[in-house]
């Protein structure tokens, strides 16, 4: 028999916080992660003095003020707030959409002008419900907007034509009569001074916990099944399952991240290029998400692609066929008793960071109390 309670697959946000509440309870747990460090997708690593998001941006917003007391154990959080900013052939265009976005594109200046403009540019639906990404786009922005903002950056993001996408993809899409640049309407939003991986770290310092990096669950699978009781796996469940009612879908980044011997390359965290020639989505400069001042910056380009094989997954696709397939494979899942399935990838939907956070301490609660 094991002398462990629980083996976790994965050391992100969702099998971090599981094991530090289930060894907070008197479990043992052991947590195996196949990278070689800890952290999952939310890890940051210091260079040049400053953290860099190894995987793309994340920016922690909540209005949940528990779950925000909840991670503010681990670290302090600075004032960042979210305030994107989209390239269009050179043209700058303020996000999420508000009356500064509609003021350099129409000239607008008040509300009612906004949406006036607006208004006239969606009468092209004829009063049509949206039926896809594209009509739902028109119906929230109007054309202009569409076209510049949302038509060519989509297309890169997913590999698919906005006509080819469902309507809920943008349905959350922030849009503001207000001249307000903050992306999220939430309550509480920063970057935890000094990056991520200290919280996971801080979570797994425990010693009812041992962590085992460069350990691929798949290379031992049947005999991590036969030697630990209980199981929490944040991978695929799709893999786990050896794909054996297909593959699911999902969506991979490549990223490019250099040096560059200036001290602000873009004057922004996030600069998104919404046109169809520059073959990136975004530009993240990562000195600006601390209000760094080094003299030198680091700036990461991200690609999006098709996830393949030994690819890394990263947003699944959560269109009709695929949904449907998990809900195959979650019926599939419920006959092992032992095996918890947790995360974005384990549950087979899109997490913002409070969501995993929410989503693991409840999962945890009702497994052990």
């Amino acid at each position: 028999m094991s002398k462990f309670d629980y083996l976790v697959v994965g050391s992100g946000l969702f099998g971090a916080i599981f094991a530090c509440e289930a060894a907070n309870k008197g479990k043992r747990v052991k947590v195996i992660e196949k990278r070689n460090h800890i952290a999952g997708n939310v890890y940051t690593k210091e260079q040049e003095g400053i953290q860099v998001h190894e995987y793309g941006a994340h920016i922690f917003h909540t209005s949940d003020k528990k779950i925000w007391d909840y991670v503010n154990q681990f670290a302090d959080f600075n004032r960042y707030t979210n305030s994107p900013i989209a390239n269009f052939k050179g043209e700058i265009y303020n996000l999420p959409f508000n009356m500064n976005t509609f003021n350099k594109l129409w000239g607008v200046i008040t509300p009612d002008e906004a949406e006036a403009k607006i208004n006239e540019q969606r009468s092209v639906l004829k009063g049509k419900v949206p039926e896809n990404l594209e009509e739902q786009a028109i119906s929230l922005v109007g054309t202009d907007i569409y076209e510049k903002l949302i038509k060519h950056y989509t297309k890169k993001q997913w590999g698919k034509k906005c006509t080819e996408l469902p309507a809920f993809i943008i349905r959350r899409l922030p849009v503001r009569f207000t001249y307000d640049n903050n992306y999220f309407n939430d309550v509480y939003q920063g970057i935890p001074i000094g990056g991520y991986t200290q919280i996971i770290e801080k979570m797994l310092n425990h010693p009812n916990i041992v962590v085992e990096l460069n350990t691929d669950f798949f290379e031992r699978k049947e005999s991590y099944l036969r030697e630990f009781p209980k199981i929490v796996f944040t991978g695929m469940i799709d893999q786990f399952f050896d794909y054996k009612l297909g593959k699911l879908e999902y969506r991979s980044l490549r990223f490019e991240t250099e040096v560059i011997n200036v001290s602000n390359y873009q004057g922004n965290a996030v600069v998104n290029y919404t046109d169809s020639v520059t073959p990136y989505t975004r530009i993240i400069e990562h000195k600006h998400f601390e209000f760094g001042d080094q003299e030198k910056t680091i700036i990461t380009k991200e690609y999006s692609k098709k996830w393949e094989s030994g690819d890394e997954p990263y947003y699944p696709v959560n269109d009709e066929k695929n949904n449907h397939l998990y809900k195959s494979y979650k019926k599939l899942a419920e006959k092992y008793g032992n095996i918890i399935f947790g995360g974005r990838l384990g549950q087979y939907r899109y997490y913002d960071m409070h969501q995993v956070i929410a989503a693991a301490l409840q999962c945890v609660e009702k497994e052990i109390n």
